[in-house]
């Protein structure tokens, strides 16, 4: 799958931009992929571009264009401490009024998800709970997850973590679990960001299942 960028325009009138992939046939439905801190990267690009194969119109908001443009790090400690830096200076609800407008693309398609790893699991979360429309919510490893514990999500969610990710520790996860019992939340024996084989931390067994339950939870919600 080849994809574009496009010009989104969120709800307080801000123009940003995101990756766009449609799959080659008829879609199943929509997808909105929320980013690491490392900016619409590799990554996150193949992310979608995987997901359009699978049959999704897959968006990835630049959630740092209000902030800073054409983000796009690697996986250096440099890179990481830049990243943490430019989100800490991002407002969650602009964040999420961004992956609002990505959802109004996404939905061309039919029925939407959102999916997000790292701090865009934590968004994928808050969508789930703040922003309307959104059949399902899938999160990677959602850093802050656990402290935001007391969000109730409007739409079924599933959640992959690994136990040996020493930023989410265990016992947040089963907090987290027990508050929510309708989600899904998985655990696998790997560390943070798993499921990137650009990062030390790949864990490939963990990431091959975690993708099968959630194109399976795809196909159940959104089609």
């Amino acid at each position: 799958m080849a994809g574009t960028w496009i010009e989104l325009t969120a709800g307080d009138g801000f123009k940003s931009i995101a990756y766009r992939v449609d799959p080659a046939g008829k879609p199943r439905g929509g997808l909105v992929v929320a980013q690491e801190i490392f900016g619409v990267n590799a990554h996150i690009r193949s992310v979608c571009d995987r997901f359009a194969a699978d049959g999704y119109l897959a968006v990835a908001p630049a959630l740092f264009e209000r902030y800073e443009r054409g983000v796009d790090l690697g996986y250096t400690p440099d890179d990481v401490a830049r990243g943490r830096e430019i989100r800490g200076r991002v407002s969650v609800d602009q964040a999420l009024a961004d992956v609002a407008a990505a959802r109004v693309i996404a939905a061309e398609a039919g029925n939407v998800g959102v999916i997000g790893y790292c701090w865009g699991g934590l968004l994928a979360w808050l969508a789930a709970a703040r922003v309307p429309g959104f059949a399902c919510a899938i999160a990677y490893y959602g850093g802050g997850m656990t402290e935001a514990i007391g969000e109730q999500p409007r739409s079924p969610v599933m959640a992959h973590f690994g136990e040996q990710d020493a930023m989410i520790p265990v016992a947040g996860v089963k907090a987290l679990a027990a508050a929510h019992p309708s989600a899904q939340v998985f655990t696998y024996p790997a560390g943070h960001g798993f499921n990137c084989d650009q990062r030390g931390s790949f864990h490939a067994d963990s990431a091959k299942l975690a993708r099968e339950r959630s194109l399976a939870f795809l196909r159940q919600h959104v089609g």
